[in-house]
């Protein structure tokens, strides 16, 4: 099983003996040097289902890419798009990162190229290769690199098949282990003497952050010798230079190959020790210098005395006891207060992250999952809870963190009742909790999930209309600075306005699924000589009821018509287009109309009830007793015919345009034969297609499966053709499929 390494620890026979670690850092570099890159990595599946982890990195300071060492597969992020979808994914310039993935280059606003390539196996998928280079703004990603990529990626994907044959486990947990950087070269003693009589205090860096030289007025300024720097990471060596809000500086420094400049304060308890620090990067290294005429933005005395006033403001309006002394603690807790504002700088991305990802949540269950993902994260909170209001109640929708069963007695309180969660929405007003003991002073015999920790509850307010509540939870004490509450309290608004969405979505999506399962048939019609089995599946992502039906009808002559059809778009609309659909295409059948004339006749119907409608369609007309079949289609995909001796075809029937188009359009019908013992599918698109991939690929592999699959009974078939679908967590469309076996009669 792979383990971790520590941050910056190299992979090698020491530090990290395991195999997979060893075959997962040869492809990073190869990779990277491969297609020219500055920095390469490997993401592998974890134990955990549908979350990546980073397993490997080089070329970059590891720590500074902590926020993206896990990735939730489902997320909007490249990493997640080539490992969900199978397909590389190639980002030249910032601008086609921005348009494709836009949470991405929230959190790295830099300019900078990255190509993602899956590694996987057959139907084995192990993770994704990535690769970080410099920017080429308007041009793509060449063929040759893609190809040098992606034959990277197959040799990675066959050694880690290799390691899983000898059994070792190939699934990643911890923390990512560091690949070490080339050591740099040596001489060039006279620029190190050089170097040595400037005034100014300068270090080398190499492109992993260690520590390879250091002049003599930087030994000085710092009072460290050079040999207790050299080699070590720049952040465990200075470790004032570590502060999360120093780490995009170092983040833009590193990646954008652009010089940066930034004031830093020099040591937790050294006052007034302000350092201008700039960053030189190159292709081999980054330049430091450090100086002492650096004047920060604000003076720490004055902010931190209006933190501590603003603090004792906000603890009368929002029920949090301020401290007696906190005016005369004001000069001494001014560094606290600097590191909290400090903190808030380092982790903004989060809160925009939030902000773009609450944009494309559709449902409750998914902006609460995006809250949890990204809000809790960036403020450090560990317990989340989201209320909603319903007839004057509050109901418990979501939860992560509390103990188990503990919000329970919380789940549907009325608005009369005196709690916190209750009263930040009756009144307006967030309220904040800078630690239990806090918590319990305000509201005496509140029950507690915990002893130590802090609170934070946030009204969810949309357009002036009440939604419910936020809380968040911390396992240890902690204030609360002006500045995130103004953000916590803004970030719950858009929170409130995208749950108000999603409940008119659910709202609507509960329609749909209403009609649609009333319009569906609830049972197939039983016949002598004939088996039939239909399924439906609502997609999992967006609108997830669309238009796809299916139907057997039994026609006055004896015949039996089976039926399949896809209506453009979902939701109520094409529900309800559907079930027109499928009365006009009954009525036709029922009234002796040949496959032709049937499609001919919805068609039509299409175009004057809907305009600009479209729909596709597959109708066949069977004669159970002799299996004689007329079929016809317009724009539906092709049906699967597997015969008895278990050989599986696509059918090749004659078609017209999807209906609602052309209403002089002709609709050929083709005649062949289903003998007994012979299997016929219809299904609708959402079966074989996949992003990314050519449906003719997805057909081919419901081939195969129906194939694969026993004869009888019928219903274990359609189980299985559906079920892989069923199993996909991202979805987007929905998919009807209709089984046909004749069982006897004439042959």
């Amino acid at each position: 099983m792979a383990r971790a390494g520590s941050v910056g620890a190299a992979p090698d026979t020491t530090d990290a003996p395991d195999a997979t670690a060893q075959v997962l850092a040869r492809a990073a570099v190869n990779a990277m040097e491969a297609v020219g890159g500055y920095a390469a990595g490997v993401y592998l599946r974890s134990p955990t289902t549908g979350l990546l982890l980073m397993a490997v990195f080089a070329g970059l300071p590891l720590q500074l890419f902590r926020p993206w060492w896990r990735m939730q597969v489902n997320r909007p992020f490249p990493v997640a798009e080539a490992y969900r979808s199978g397909q590389a994914v190639h980002l030249p310039d910032a601008e086609s990162a921005m348009s494709r993935f836009p949470q991405l280059m929230a959190g790295l606003p830099f300019t900078f190229a990255s190509l993602y390539e899956p590694v996987s196996a057959g139907t084995e998928r192990f993770g994704v290769l990535v690769v970080l280079r410099e920017a080429t703004p308007g041009i793509a990603v060449g063929t040759a690199d893609r190809e040098r990529l992606r034959r990277t990626a197959e040799v990675l994907a066959s050694d880690l098949t290799a390691l899983a044959a000898a059994g070792a486990r190939v699934l990643w947990e911890g923390d990512p282990v560091g690949v070490p950087a080339p050591p740099p070269e040596a001489g060039a003693e006279g620029a190190r003497k050089a170097a040595d009589r400037l005034a100014q205090a300068v270090l080398s860096l190499d492109r992993e952050g260690r520590i390879g030289y250091v002049n003599t007025a930087a030994e000085e300024l710092l009072g460290l010798d050079g040999p207790r720097l050299q080699g070590r990471l720049l952040w465990e060596a200075l470790p004032w230079l570590g502060h999360p809000a120093y780490e995009d500086h170092f983040r833009a420094g590193f990646m954008s190959g652009e010089p940066v400049h930034f004031p830093a304060r020099r040591g937790r308890h050294a006052p007034g020790q302000w350092l201008s620090v700039d960053l030189y990067p190159a292709a081999d290294g980054v330049t430091l210098t450090l100086g002492t005429s650096a004047k920060p933005v604000y003076a720490p005395e004055s902010r931190a005395r209006r933190n501590a006033d603003a603090d004792m403001d906000a603890g009368a309006d929002v029920g949090v006891d301020g401290d007696g002394d906190a005016g005369a603690d004001a000069d001494a807790s001014a560094y606290a207060a600097l590191d909290a504002s400090a903190d808030e700088a380092s982790s903004l991305y989060r809160p925009v992250a939030l902000a773009i990802a609450l944009t494309e949540a559709v449902t409750a269950r998914q902006v609460s999952a995006v809250v949890t993902e990204e809000l809790l994260p960036a403020f450090g909170g560990r317990q989340l809870a989201i209320y909603l209001l319903d007839e004057r109640h509050m109901y418990l929708a979501w939860e992560t963190g509390f103990p188990q069963g503990f919000l329970n007695r919380f789940d549907g309180v009325s608005l009369d009742v005196r709690l916190p969660g209750v009263e930040t929405l009756t009144t307006g007003r967030p309220l904040f909790f800078e630690s239990m003991q806090h918590l319990a002073a305000a509201y005496p015999g509140i029950p507690l999930d915990a002893d130590v920790g802090a609170r934070a509850f946030l009204p969810l307010i949309a357009s002036g209309r009440p939604v419910g509540s936020c809380i968040l939870g911390f396992d240890a004490p902690r204030g609360f600075s002006p500045e995130e509450r103004t953000v916590l309290t803004a970030l719950a608004g858009l929170i409130a306005q995208a749950l108000a969405r999603a409940r008119r979505y659910d709202s609507e999506v509960e329609l749909a699924r209403g009609l649609q399962s009333a319009l569906l048939p609830h049972r197939l019609p039983v016949r002598e000589h004939v088996d039939t089995v239909g399924r439906y599946l609502p997609g999992s992502l967006g609108m997830d009821v669309g238009g796809d039906w299916y139907d057997v009808v039994e026609t006055g002559t004896g015949l039996l018509a089976l039926v399949i059809g896809d209506v453009q778009g979902h939701g109520v609309a094409a529900a309800a287009t559907m079930g027109q659909l499928r009365s006009a295409v009954r009525a036709f059948a029922l009234s002796g109309s040949t496959p032709e004339q049937v499609v001919s006749g919805t068609n039509r119907l299409l175009i004057d009830l809907d305009p600009g409608q479209f729909a596709s369609c597959c109708y066949m007309l069977l004669d159970p007793a002799t299996g004689s079949l007329m079929a016809a289609r317009a724009g539906h995909p092709q049906p699967l015919l597997r015969h008895p001796d278990g050989r599986t075809e696509v059918l090749d029937l004659a078609g017209g345009v999807v209906l609602g188009i052309d209403p002089e359009a002709s609709y050929p019908v083709t005649e062949l034969r289903l003998t007994t013992g012979s299997v016929l599918a219809l299904y609708t698109d959402g079966l074989v297609e996949n992003p990314g991939l050519d449906i003719d690929v997805g057909v081919e592999r419901l081939r195969k499966a129906l194939q694969a699959a026993r004869p009888s009974p019928l219903t274990e078939t359609a189980d299985r053709l559906i079920g892989e679908a069923g199993n996909s967590a991202d979805r987007p469309d929905d998919i009807a499929l209709l089984l046909a076996s004749r069982t006897g009669g004439d042959s």
